[in-house]
């Protein structure tokens, strides 16, 4: 399981330049520090550096490094500082590049660099040699976050370990700063994001044998502890309800579906809340209409919408967020038994919609109708956003550095907009239109399940927003970011936990107060 990083704020005075050997600390330590173009080092990073000033020079040299954003240089046993490694990270932007550092990112890199290593001080201080001004807490406190979601693994079911360095290593990290009560004071709010992305990127890498339909509400009856209210809702209450789109695609299956309602209220008064809605197929063999044997066993990761969902409550609740917020998961799992649905079957939605099922694989459609549906009739939110790992099709549109973006509101759709710009978790637009609603419309029922080959993601969105009424609402395809997406400085896990981090940015940014 993850080893998070024992993260302390210091000022420049506590990192003796005499490093940890000479107060008899144990474990192997380094040094990491900041450097502009030319080997530029800020003041107190010149000052705490001076023994070793000519070795790195001519490391630096060697290694033609220049402090060029992204870059890296690694001194063993450097002279005279007491440490065991000296790690120079470059920060000096390219000549076509204006954007500021992302000191999330450079946290990432850090920890990538910093393998078995135990005790390590970082000298906050790259004012003066980015260009950027000067550092603030912020920063410091970014580059915190960035560092732990690096430092994540998931490795709960391997028994045996290659070597020394895939064993966790419990990192002391102590990160020098100007200011360091203004530095913890900007991490705080920025733990419970971390640990929300953990949660979420565990519950993505769980084997489906151990994550199914009960034994994920059960996680998420966890957020109790946080003070988040959690309901689930079995086969029985979803069957009174009459959420016969969700129930059909889990009725193949031997384990249960449920539905978690989490309910968060940090608002000063009775608020009007926001929404999050995420698909949760715990395995998705794809029913009756099969899915080919390859790389099936990553259906596992077909609930990673509603691993953000869950994520997010914890993030919420950790912070302390002053909203009102509801998160609803609907929990299932495909299978192909003899009493799983068949292309051809109608089934009616809570909403009262009846759908033809065509292709049973076109399954989280389904799941979402009844718990859109049900949100929005019952909490009357001020929006919904709703997470799925929805279709291939998004991939083919946009590959794996944007989820795909629906909505019928331009308001909601631009805030989610600028919180991917800010974290990093992009966002694509993409179109709605009764052009492609005509492609859901069915001969023998009121719509059915898919539309055909081209649009795909799109008229998925649009089979959904039948269900959202006038709810301001957008829909986040997220096939190609929630799993199997590229590692990043701040991410080398399949599952990404994907969303925490932008819904939370949305929310602080615009609907707390």
């Amino acid at each position: 399981m993850p080893v998070s990083p024992a993260i302390e704020f210091v000022s420049f005075a506590d990192v003796a330049a005499t490093g940890p050997a000479a107060r008899g600390e144990e474990g192997a330590s380094a040094l990491v520090v900041f450097a502009g173009e030319n080997l530029a080092f800020g003041a107190q990073t010149q000052r705490l550096i001076a023994p070793t000033a000519p070795a790195i020079e001519r490391a630096a040299r060697a290694a033609k490094f220049k402090g060029k954003a992204g870059s890296a240089l690694d001194i063993l046993a450097p002279h005279g500082l007491g440490w065991d490694r000296l790690i120079v990270l470059g920060v000096a932007p390219k000549k076509d590049d204006s954007d500021p550092v992302d000191f999330a990112n450079l946290g990432g890199q850090a920890m990538g660099k910093l393998s078995g290593a135990a005790r390590v001080a970082v000298l906050f201080e790259p004012q003066g040699t980015a260009g950027n001004g000067a550092a603030d807490a912020g920063a410091a406190a970014d580059f915190a976050l960035g560092a732990a979601l690096r430092a994540y693994k998931f490795d709960l079911y391997r028994t045996k370990k290659k070597d020394d360095s895939d064993k966790d290593t419990a990192v002391s990290l102590a990160i020098a700063v100007a200011d360091p009560a203004a530095a913890r004071a900007a991490h705080g709010p920025r733990a419970g994001p971390a640990d929300g992305v953990a949660l979420a990127r565990n519950l993505v890498n769980e084997p489906p044998n151990v994550l199914y339909p009960e034994e994920f509400a059960n996680r998420a009856k966890e957020l109790e502890k946080l003070g988040v209210s959690v309901e689930i809702l079995d086969k029985k209450a979803m069957t009174d309800l009459g959420m016969g789109a969700l129930l059909g695609v889990g009725q193949g299956s031997i384990r249960e579906s449920r539905v978690v309602i989490m309910r968060w209220n940090g608002a000063a008064g009775p608020d009007q809340p926001v929404a999050f809605v995420g698909k949760g197929v715990c395995f998705d063999t794809g029913g009756i209409s099969i899915k080919p044997a390859a790389s099936m066993e990553d259906m596992k990761g077909d609930m990673a919408g509603a691993a953000c969902v869950v994520g997010l409550m914890h993030a919420l609740a950790a912070r302390k967020a002053k909203v009102n917020a509801i998160g609803a998961i609907g929990l299932v799992e495909n299978m192909p038994d003899g009493a799983a649905q068949r292309p051809g079957d109608i089934v009616r939605s809570m909403s009262g919609q009846t759908i033809e099922i065509i292709n049973t694989d076109a399954e989280g459609r389904l799941v979402l109708a009844d718990v859109l549906w049900y949100v929005q009739d019952k909490y009357k939110p001020k929006f919904m956003v709703d997470l799925a790992t929805l279709t291939g099709a998004i991939m083919v549109a946009l590959g794996q550095e944007y989820a795909g973006l629906f909505s019928n509101n331009d308001e909601l759709s631009e805030r989610l907009k600028k919180a991917g710009e800010a974290t990093g978790e992009k966002v694509w637009r993409m179109p709605l239109s009764a052009a492609y609603d005509k492609m859901i419309d069915s001969k023998f029922a009121d719509m059915k399940n898919t539309g055909g080959r081209y649009g795909g993601s799109i008229t998925a969105a649009q089979f959904l927003q039948r269900y959202v009424e006038k709810t301001p609402w957008a829909h986040l395809d997220i096939a190609g970011t929630g799993m199997g997406s590229p590692s990043s400085d701040i991410n080398q896990s399949w599952g990404s936990g994907w969303g925490v981090r932008l819904l939370d940015r949305l929310v602080k940014d615009n609907y707390e107060g």
